[in-house]
């Protein structure tokens, strides 16, 4: 990887690392990723290399994965850390974790909804199965102080009004249609993290992940924000599918990586929190808000239908829970975050 993508990270980390003090209780200490190779695993890794080495901490991180290989590959100077242990090995198949562990965040599972409808099977043993394996190995760790497990937004269903989803929302599910296996296996996971807290008495917080936008997140993967991002490196234009007025709003990665850290030291057991921004942008105001951070001209075209929706999807959460808990603020603007995006992307893309 260039010094100068290093730089973008590094200079990320220390911008939203705000409190950097309060991880000295993690001195010491272990953790362990699951789907720590993946776009958490290694802004986790990014931001525990930060800390370790501004505040000359020793926080140990395990991150277990499918593909090793594949990350030593994508980021060499992580994978030589001598404080990160990689561990090889399908979360479904975990029998035992390391004795030393004594925090665990569980990410593991693509949120790539083609993955989702090409094989549901997997996508709900993974959720599910995984998890209960993941749990039944933590509640053999003598030193366990917490468990994080990411559940996901789409446990609340469908959300066509202007309110902000609280911890507490609900809406509706579309009964029998398989492409729901992924918000479902996220609801029994969670379901399964509420009977390992309450019967076995596992230390376990829920964080339920919005969207996100910062480097490492793979552009093609199938999200508007991705997208937009690709066809404006690629010089345009920027094509928008479906909806124009759908909502969403997007937390840096550096801010996510924090928050997840501030969770091992701030949540409350038992607790759920939402985590993401609660700043709402439609698609329309995003494809131009990147248009306007491209050095080219390039358009900006519709390809929806000419139909009038009856309806408008907005799925952006209401934070106050976990900004007042965790004394966390967002800190990089949907433009910063943006710009720093498209240009961590351009140097990879001139690799």
């Amino acid at each position: 990887m260039s010094s100068a993508k290093n730089k973008i990270v590094f200079d990320d980390c220390k911008k939203s690392c705000v409190e950097i003090e309060c991880f000295s209780v993690l001195n010491g200490k272990s953790i362990l990723v699951t789907g720590g190779t993946g776009f958490i695993g290694k802004w986790i890794s990014e931001m525990v290399s930060y800390i370790n080495y501004t505040s000359n901490l020793n926080i140990k991180l395990y991150l277990l994965g499918r593909n090793i290989v594949k990350f030593k590959e994508e980021v060499p100077h992580l994978a030589e850390k001598s404080f990160i242990n990689l561990i090889e090995q399908d979360v479904r198949y975990l029998h035992d974790l390391p004795s030393d562990v004594n925090y665990v965040i569980h990410a593991a599972g693509s949120p790539d909804s083609r993955e989702h409808v090409s094989d549901p099977l997997k996508t709900i043993e993974t959720f599910y199965k995984g998890t209960q394996s993941l749990l039944d190995s933590a509640s053999r760790i003598q030193d366990l102080i917490k468990i994080v497990h990411l559940s996901s937004h789409q446990v609340y269903g469908k959300n066509e009004t202007e309110q902000l989803l609280t911890e507490n929302s609900f809406g509706s599910f579309e009964a029998l249609n398989v492409s729901n296996c992924y918000a479902e296996s996220k609801r029994i996971a969670e379901t399964l993290c509420s009977y390992f807290k309450n019967n076995l008495r596992l230390p376990i917080i829920i964080l339920r992940p919005f969207a996100f936008i910062g480097p490492y997140q793979d552009i093609e993967k199938p999200w508007a924000i991705n997208s937009f991002i690709r066809d404006a490196i690629l010089g345009g234009p920027i094509r928008i599918l479906g909806n124009g007025m759908t909502e969403r709003s997007y937390l840096y990665a550096s801010d996510m990586a924090y928050c997840i850290l501030k969770s091992l030291i701030d949540g409350k057991i038992g607790e759920i929190y939402n985590l993401g921004s609660n700043t709402p942008i439609s698609l329309n105001d995003l494809a131009f808000k990147i248009k306007n951070h491209s050095p080219s001209e390039i358009e900006v075209l519709s390809k929806s239908s000419k139909e009038n929706y009856l309806s408008v999807s907005k799925l952006v959460p209401n934070t106050d829970k976990i900004n007042k808990e965790f004394n966390f603020k967002e800190i990089f603007t949907i433009d910063e975050a943006i710009s720093r995006t498209i240009l961590w992307n351009k140097l990879l893309k001139s690799e």
